[in-house]
Order: C-alpha cells, then sequence, then structure tokens
C-alpha cells in the first residue's frame, strides 16, 4: 500500500467525482490505496449528521469507495508513530483526528493524499500529496 486516503479527500471524491482525480483513482493499482480506520470514523460522523433525506445516499456513495479503498484498522505500530508525531509537533490547534491518520500513514510509510497540506505541516517522516491542486 503506497497511499492513504485523508478524509477530505474521501469527501471530495465521494462528492464532487472529479474527472482529474478518478482518472489518478482508475490508474493507480488496485491495493496501492487505503484510508484509516480514523477516516472511516470521520466520514460515518458525517453520515450521522446530514439531513435524513441525504443520509442514505451518503451511506451508498461511502459503500462504494469502501470497495476499492479499504479502511485498515489503527494498530500498535500507527499508535507509537502518534506518540512521536504529538510530541514533535505539539500545537494543540491542531486537530487530534488528524494526527492519528498522519501517524497512520507514517506507521505504514504511506503518502497521505490530502488537500490540506497546511494541516499536516512538521509531522516527521510524514509524505503528504494533493492530487485535487497537484504542484505544477
Amino acid at each position: 500500500m503506497r497511499y492513504l486516503l485523508d478524509t477530505n479527500i474521501c469527501i471530495h471524491l465521494m462528492d464532487v467525482h472529479p474527472p482529474h482525480l478518478i482518472e489518478r483513482f482508475r490508474v493507480t493499482p488496485l491495493g496501492d490505496l487505503a484510508m484509516s480506520v480514523v477516516t472511516y470514523a470521520e466520514l460515518r460522523h458525517g453520515i450521522e449528521r446530514s439531513p435524513a433525506q441525504d443520509r442514505l445516499a451518503a451511506e451508498q456513495a461511502l459503500r462504494q469507495l469502501l470497495r476499492l479503498v479499504p479502511a485498515l484498522p489503527f494498530d500498535m505500530d500507527a499508535a507509537k508513530c502518534y506518540g512521536v508525531l504529538a510530541a514533535a509537533v505539539r500545537d494543540r490547534r491542531r486537530d487530534a483526528l488528524d494526527r492519528l491518520i498522519a501517524a497512520h500513514a507514517v506507521s505504514l510509510n504511506a503518502a497521505l493524499i490530502t488537500n490540506n497540506e497546511a494541516d499536516f505541516q512538521g509531522y516527521p517522516g510524514l509524505r503528504v500529496e494533493n492530487w485535487v491542486h497537484p504542484a505544477a
């Protein structure tokens, strides 16, 4: 597995269906993409907060995404990386769930795919890529 998807990329993909991002997913070998179970939890939270009339479509979109992008468990290696990252970047304004996702990516030696690069700056060992607005 080479890439771990941040929550905002999953939401963008499910809501917007951008052709360039869909193409990037299409050419990425199956098995190279995953999400953290932390991302899955955030996506579930979003579904539960959705208006009742939107939940069925959101559930279906998430099920479709999970067919291509499995949710990986947060394990002991990821927990150890979380301790390292939290100690290295002590900014309390940063979201704890983002730290968990970053630690999960580091533990897997995977690039984190996000559209919020600023949220992940300064974490040692974390590689970040933006597939929504790739660098020119």
